[in-house]
């Protein structure tokens, strides 16, 4: 037989009322006792049943999270945050992957309203406005992290990408390159974008004049796209000392393409990076790149969620900013240095 509230009530000598406002972490109920019951609820394997405590709050307890690719380490780091948070508020996730796909898109929003989330986490830089309006009909609140939309939304967590981009640019400059090319993903919408605004911000600034060819764009954001856009920049009769790449998963496939074609890094290429993934410390050699707090975004994104569940009404009544835009900071590792002097 399952423990109940009335096994734990019986054992602590209190009322099944008091168990309840103990466990809910009322403020009502003494800290001394409210412990005693924690303690022993712990001791004798009692489960709270969800279903139950559904029915009364009305509320699943759960928070739908949408990402672009299940497989990138980028949003592993994001979701970590956002369940951080949400485990310690009692809510658990229900993840899923849109892959830029509309019809799994369509399939998504409408498993996620069959499960009642309380509310929608949208980390895809991508989604569409018409499955968005969907979860607004079923008065679902939506958060989007780095969305390419994200202006569309009331609630939504940025990073600056145009500033990330900018500091990665100038320290390429600063190093002395003075042909530094950028390779972008053209899938990805305002974020390459973002981040090629930021690197043409600081080519002007420093009066530098480069090749329309040393901006070049390729179909996605992996290895695989990043030996991709190298071909392109190997082709040119005068290549690049220094490639800034949109993220560390084409910077990681830059760098085994260098090695391959025999070209070393840092002394003949400097190699950025974009986010800071796990890997980029342990590539060879380690990844200069720009350090996007993940971890922190996805926590962020969560607080936001939960305020907006706790306190459904005008930002001017709850004192939450809709947007909010956080910044991050360059790491510097040794994939890049001064170029070579002929």
């Amino acid at each position: 037989m399952p423990v109940t509230i009335k096994d734990i009530a019986k054992q602590v000598n209190v009322s099944h009322s008091t168990v309840s406002r103990a466990l809910r972490g009322s403020p009502l109920i003494a800290k001394s006792t409210a412990k005693r019951i924690r303690q022993t609820a712990a001791e004798i394997g009692y489960l709270p049943s969800v279903p139950a405590r559904s029915l009364k709050t009305k509320r699943s307890q759960a928070l739908g999270v949408i990402v672009s690719n299940i497989d990138d380490p980028y949003f592993s780091e994001i979701l970590q945050g956002i369940e951080d948070v949400a485990q310690g508020s009692g809510y658990s996730l229900f993840m899923a992957a849109s892959r830029r796909d509309p019809g799994r898109e369509q399939a998504i929003v409408q498993v996620m309203r069959e499960h009642r989330v309380d509310g929608v986490i949208i980390c895809s830089t991508s989604f569409s406005p018409e499955q968005s309006q969907q979860f607004h009909k079923y008065s679902i609140p939506i958060v989007v992290i780095n969305n390419q939309a994200a202006e569309d939304y009331r609630y939504s967590i940025y990073h600056d990408d145009v500033d990330g981009s900018s500091q990665v640019t100038r320290h390429l400059i600063e190093l002395g390159h003075q042909k530094i090319a950028y390779l972008g993903n053209s899938l990805s919408g305002r974020t390459t974008m973002d981040r090629l605004t930021g690197f043409q911000k600081e080519i002007n600034a420093a009066g530098l004049s480069i090749p329309a060819a040393y901006i070049h764009q390729v179909p996605g954001g992996g290895p695989e796209e990043g030996l991709i856009g190298l071909d392109h920049f190997l082709d040119l009769s005068e290549r690049p000392t220094a490639l800034v790449c949109f993220n560390d998963m084409m910077a990681i496939g830059i760098l085994k393409g260098l090695q391959q074609a025999g070209i070393q890094v840092p002394q003949e290429w400097s190699v950025t990076g974009f986010d800071n993934i796990i890997f980029s410390a342990y590539t060879n050699p380690p990844l200069t790149t720009f350090d996007q707090p993940k971890h922190f975004i996805g926590a962020e994104a969560a607080r936001l969620m939960l305020n907006l569940l706790n306190s459904p009404s005008d930002d001017s009544e709850t004192g939450q900013p809709g947007v909010r835009t956080i910044r991050g900071k360059l790491l510097v590792r040794k994939s890049t240095t001064p170029p070579e002097q002929y």
